[in-house]
């Protein structure tokens, strides 16, 4: 649901910052390689030590290459396969870092096993959500369906939850809470989201058998 609204609205933010640096001549696969390397760097370097603000701002200022990059190559006319996948491929590496630096947290100073399980599953989990669609879609079914929580959704959930956590050094009281619930309320979305994920593969192949089927009776 966020990828559609949020990405409309963005999309014309940021529209003048991709046609700046197209001018410049900075390439999509530049600000790609960049920003995933400015969301790991704030994930790995921040989280594990509990600074929850100021990682997330690190990470929130990088993780918006994600639209950036594809509206550089909407206006330059050069979508392609490999800027897709390259952008595929290391987006499933900065959630990896989030995930993993929360988990970090939470294995050391953090300690919560507990917690740091349900930061590997988040993980674990939202990979396992991506790569149902990939592979429906490589089989050529379209997987035609809405999840609950998508990458979106658990962006948004975890960076805000770890944003307001991290004021809890600045003495704000009980908002270290947030982040706990955020991971719950994500790491159950994801587990909900692959359910309707392989439930839409199931019907999706079985309706595309009987179509073949029925073509090769005819």
């Amino acid at each position: 649901m966020l990828n559609k609204y949020a990405r409309a609205f963005f999309t014309r933010v940021l529209t003048p910052f991709a046609a700046l640096l197209i001018r410049i001549g900075v390439s999509p696969d530049a600000v790609t390689l960049v920003g995933t390397g400015g969301v790991v760097a704030g994930a790995l370097a921040f989280y594990p030590l509990g600074e929850f603000f100021w990682g997330t701002v690190v990470i929130t200022l990088f993780v918006f290459s994600d639209l950036v990059d594809g509206n550089m190559a909407r206006q330059l006319g050069r979508s392609s396969r490999w800027g897709a996948f390259l952008d595929s491929t290391l987006d499933r590496v900065a959630d990896s870092a989030i995930f993993g630096g929360l988990a970090l947290w939470y294995a050391g100073r953090g300690d919560s096993l507990m917690l740091c399980a349900m930061a590997i599953f988040c993980l674990a989990s939202g990979q396992v959500v991506s790569y149902t669609k990939a592979r429906g879609e490589a089989i050529g079914l379209p997987v035609n369906v809405n999840g609950l929580v998508e990458r979106a959704e658990r962006l948004v959930i975890t960076l805000v939850a770890c944003g307001l956590s991290g004021l809890h050094a600045f003495g704000v009281p009980g908002v270290e809470v947030l982040l706990p619930i955020a991971l719950w309320i994500v790491g159950i979305g994801s587990a909900v989201t692959l359910g309707q994920r392989v439930v839409t593969v199931r019907r999706e192949s079985a309706e595309a058998d009987a179509m073949a089927q029925g073509g090769t009776g005819a």
